[in-house]
């Protein structure tokens, strides 16, 4: 039985502006703490310090997330600053590997993970910055901030951006003194004029509930424009599913992150789910770097679709520009063979939105990467929750 659009929409928007509360609740409480962490991370980095990041399930897609932000920024001119995720076997590896100037960030929601918390403890014993993310082993230590395991997890994926957009001012400022360089425009106030990096601090947390207010403010406005888009995608994906079909999920860096975790989300979901088939295109290392080396990068995501795909099957690809070469060409291959195509984007949509390349798009709007990526997530795990309505109707 088909649930009413309308009635599927309303609650879209319903859920997505309820997530606007729980940002602000959370960050107005913890931006004081979070500027003096990046305080504290910046002086780590210049001292060598690297960021350890790990989890287990859904948590992992963030240690993921953590290493490329970090490792590969989106902002030209910014450095590359050492994060690995440590993978599944990190209870093993950390001890290892451990530094004392290293920091570490362990993920586990919805509920407490035994070796996240281990492997906290002996990090914090040898003397790492920790961050836990959630759970109670750690120098910051953070509650879940919502009872819906997906908010958390949007919540925390926002706390680690600003962590890394601070890391950056702190950074360039104890370096160069005065000048912000490329951090000027995230940070105005800075200005040209020196100042002490504890000085700061306080215009740092007011920057860092701006940033807050601007996703919010994205996420309003994607509630206002694109809930009924979202409330079809789920529809159409449910009919699919129905078919025997299975969700086919790719996407670059940050973007690759996401779409391993909406397909941990489907195969492994939250209690109270019931698992879906899908498959992340973008998990695929070795396939990944063959295809890279003997064919070339835009052939990364056709080439493994092309083995993977049926016509019954669905392909998301996600992509904050909306002009990936390798994701149209993964896209143009999946319609090709019949498969239901999705494009959850960025900036104005890009070639995926204007040429309509896709059966169905989301597009959200704006020109910075974290801020998109940060609604994004809202997004497609919102298609999650509605997917699963739908299978209940």
């Amino acid at each position: 039985m088909r649930v009413d659009a309308d009635a599927l929409a309303a609650r879209s928007k319903d859920e997505l502006l309820r997530r606007n509360e729980v940002f602000e609740a959370f960050f107005k409480a913890e931006t004081a703490r979070l500027a003096e962490a990046s305080h504290e991370m910046s002086r780590r980095f210049l001292a060598g310090g690297r960021l350890l990041a790990f989890g287990h399930g859904p948590a992992a897609t963030d240690a993921e997330h953590v290493s490329v932000e970090f490792v590969h920024p989106v902002i030209v001119g910014k450095r590359a600053l050492p994060a690995l995720d440590l993978g599944p076997d990190f209870e093993a590896r950390l001890p290892v590997i451990l530094q004392p100037e290293d920091m570490v960030m362990g993920f586990s929601f919805p509920a407490g993970d035994d070796a996240v918390e281990r492997a906290m403890k002996v990090a914090k014993e040898q003397g790492a910055l920790t961050f836990a993310l959630a759970g109670e082993v750690g120098n910051y230590t953070f509650d879940l901030p919502d009872k819906d395991p997906f908010v958390c997890q949007e919540v925390f994926e926002v706390l680690y951006h600003m962590l890394w957009e601070t890391v950056h001012v702190y950074f360039e400022h104890r370096e160069q003194g005065h000048d912000v360089g490329a951090s000027s425009f995230l940070y105005p106030f800075l200005g040209n004029q020196e100042q002490q990096l504890e000085e700061i601090v306080e215009e740092v947390q007011g920057s860092m509930l701006q940033k807050m207010e601007e996703v919010n403010g994205m996420r309003t406005v994607a509630a206002e424009t694109e809930a009924g888009a979202i409330s079809e995608i789920a529809s159409v994906i449910s009919e699919r599913l129905g078919q025997g079909g299975k969700i086919i999920a790719f996407g670059n860096g940050g973007s690759a992150t996401d779409a391993n975790d909406l397909v941990i989300d489907c195969v492994a979901p939250p209690s109270g789910f019931e698992p879906i088939s899908a498959v992340s295109l973008s998990a695929e290392p070795a396939n990944i770097t063959a295809i890279a080396n003997d064919i070339g990068s835009e052939a990364i995501f056709a080439r493994q679709l092309i083995a993977h795909a049926r016509p019954e099957d669905i392909a998301v690809g996600i992509s904050t520009s909306g002009g990936s070469a390798n994701i149209l060409a993964a896209l143009a291959e999946a319609r090709k063979r019949g498969l239901l195509t999705v494009g959850i984007v960025g900036y104005d949509g890009g070639r995926i939105a204007g040429e309509r390349l896709t059966d169905h798009a989301v597009v959200v709007r704006s020109d910075y990467i974290p801020r998109i990526q940060e609604v994004q997530a809202s997004i497609y795990h919102m298609l999650r929750g509605l997917i699963e309505e739908l299978s209940k109707s």
